[in-house]
């Protein structure tokens, strides 16, 4: 007795199927891809609170001065004072001190979003991650701002030998005297938001991200280089201190021991959002619709029937 073989589906169908479903796990992963609708908000609300809390934080000027002298005193004693003669070299040779002059008021502006942008797009799988350790550092940085403000080398008193090169140089670019600010917004900047420096930080940030998910030679070697030029030039300009860099690769290194820890306790908010009832009900009210509601024999709309609490009667309502 031949035994009958299942028909083959015709192959023409098949082009009208629908996408074959790869099981739950693979669904539930994509629902939980970053939206830039959700990212862009985030990012935004994270960075104005640290702008604002920045400004907050500015510190009294003689308290900023004097950890400003006690920094510069414990790199003397530990010989790595390196500010003063990369400092003399970026004021007396333009063709440095100008391009180091630009780097520092664009680049920390510009390079970062653009990496997150690029982690968005093309590395979406350790973009969360990358994400929620720069936020976590940048805020661990207003916490350093917070706790101890410090006055830079180029607002100490000139007998300490440190010149403002971007002062100096304010012809060539749109900053003033004040940092890195646009010319008449220096009010909007803190002067001694010196300690940690995330110039450095974020510059470190976007060091590892171009090594970790980037291809090829070049981007490997911007990598290396984007730190290490940001660290000669927050020194160069005189707005750092050495060991505000320091404290600044220290800050990264801490938010990135506190990011797991950050994501944990963001995945259980979101999903005590999501077990929370929904519509105002609560705990042993009927979720069904039409809970509650019976139709009888010649009903076309459904009637409540309740029971009095110590009658017991169930009897339905007169048919309408």
């Amino acid at each position: 007795m031949a035994i009958p073989q299942p028909a083959r589906p015709d192959r023409r169908t098949l082009h009208h199927r629908g996408p074959v479903q790869r099981g739950p796990h693979r669904q539930e992963s994509h629902r939980r891809g970053p939206r830039w609708w959700s990212e862009l908000p985030l990012v935004i609300v994270v960075y104005a609170a640290y702008s604002a809390g920045r400004l907050l934080a500015r510190g009294d000027r003689s308290d900023a001065v004097g950890h400003g002298l006690a920094l510069l005193d414990m790199e003397k004693r530990l010989g790595i004072d390196f500010e003063r003669p990369l400092n003399r070299l970026f004021t007396s040779t333009p063709a440095v001190g100008i391009p180091a002059d630009f780097a520092y008021a664009s680049l920390h502006y510009l390079v970062t979003p653009a990496i997150l942008v690029w982690l968005f797009r093309r590395r979406p799988r350790g973009y969360r991650a990358a994400r929620t350790w720069l936020m976590v550092s940048t805020l661990l940085g207003l916490i350093g701002f917070t706790l101890m403000p410090t006055c830079p080398p180029r607002l100490l008193d000139a007998g300490h030998g440190f010149t403002d090169t971007m002062a100096q140089f304010s012809s060539y670019g749109w900053w003033g005297g004040e940092a890195s600010a646009p010319r008449g917004l220096g009010g909007m900047t803190n002067q001694f938001a010196a300690m940690p420096s995330l110039h450095v930080g974020w510059a470190l940030w976007c060091g590892v991200m171009l090594w970790l998910h980037g291809r090829g030679v070049v981007l490997r070697a911007l990598a290396v280089a984007y730190p290490a030029i940001t660290t000669l030039v927050v020194m160069g300009t005189a707005n750092h201190y050495f060991l505000d860099a320091v404290a600044g690769v220290l800050t990264m290194g801490a938010g990135l021991l506190l990011t797991r820890p950050a994501l944990l306790l963001a995945d259980r908010v979101r999903a005590r959002f999501r077990t929370a009832p929904r519509g105002g009900g609560s705990a042993g009210t009927s979720t069904v619709v039409s809970g509650g509601c019976e139709t009888s024999a010649g009903e076309h709309i459904p009637g409540q029937r309740t029971s009095s609490a110590g009658a017991g009667d169930s009897t339905p309502a007169a048919t309408r």
